[in-house]
């Protein structure tokens, strides 16, 4: 029996860095826009406990991959002795912001829990899934949300679905370097949930990346030509939200050679929730 799930994307809709923690992280707040996009990943249960996973780019097969790393994770907690084959198609650009690899490794926690009938909870679930990274709890929650903490305290929002044209540009933003960069923004002032939205919406990572790599602010000069628009995460990826598919379409078409682009619809719930309640494993 093999199970096949997708591992949605993530926008930040703004990124507010408040403050630096006694160990090292920083505290935030941001805005979590689910989208309709991601990659796919296929589950194949086996008898014994190997976990065995392949996929279109090749260089993402290690033992590195956070997709092992999740179902290891599992099996260490729970004395699982059960294996699974993966097979994941990689659709979202790497290292772009989008939450791909959190995502990832959050829908092999849903499904592994499902196929080896382990009936963790989701607040379980959450929990290893910070083990895994900051983004992963969102994906494992599996609701857009207005995250506080290193991103990991959740309350979930109802957003417009609004249309979003996200553009990746030829470059690689590593999140550790700007988190650690001397020259970014750490002092925004907080938002409470009552003035969220009646605030100014910015990515204070967004001036740093810029500087660093100079193809990102390139590539948001092109995009502000049809709508605002902003970073997501720590780049490289940005987005600009357009009344209706075919504007962002017609936007599409004229996006620069160098760069990735693709149209994606906000989500306020994630697939993955409704796909796993239609399976027999959680009858």
């Amino acid at each position: 029996m093999t199970l096949s799930l997708p591992a949605v994307a993530k926008l930040n809709l703004f990124l507010h860095i408040t403050g630096r923690r006694d160990d090292g992280y920083h505290n935030l707040q941001t805005l979590f826009q689910l989208l309709d996009v991601g990659d796919e990943l296929q589950f194949s249960p086996r008898a014994d406990n190997q976990l065995n996973l392949q996929c279109n780019d090749l260089s993402l097969q290690g033992p590195d991959n956070l997709i092992i790393k999740a179902g290891r994770l599992l099996q260490q907690q729970t004395g699982c002795q059960l294996g699974c084959d993966i097979v994941l198609d990689k659709k979202l650009p790497m290292g772009g912001g989008l939450g791909g690899g959190s995502s990832d490794a959050a829908t092999t926690l849903l499904a592994l829990n499902a196929l080896w009938q382990l009936k963790l909870s989701q607040e379980q679930l959450a929990a290893l899934a910070l083990q895994l990274g900051a983004d992963v709890p969102l994906f494992v929650r599996g609701f857009s949300a207005f995250a506080e903490g290193v991103g990991e305290k959740l309350v979930p929002v109802q957003l417009p679905q609004k249309t979003y044209l996200v553009v990746t540009p030829p470059c690689h933003v590593s999140t550790a370097e700007i988190f650690q960069h001397p020259d970014l923004i750490r002092n925004s002032a907080p938002l409470s949930l009552d003035t969220l939205f009646s605030s100014p919406w910015r990515n204070d990572c967004q001036p740093l990346v810029e500087q660093l790599q100079p193809i990102v602010a390139l590539t948001l000069q092109w995009l502000v030509e049809y709508a605002p628009c902003r970073m997501t995460g720590t780049g490289a990826s940005v987005f600009a939200e357009f009344p209706d598919a075919a504007s962002a379409q017609h936007a599409l078409t004229h996006l620069p050679a160098s760069c990735r682009g693709f149209i994606a619809k906000g989500v306020n719930q994630s697939p993955v929730m409704a796909a796993l309640a239609d399976t027999e494993f959680n009858a």
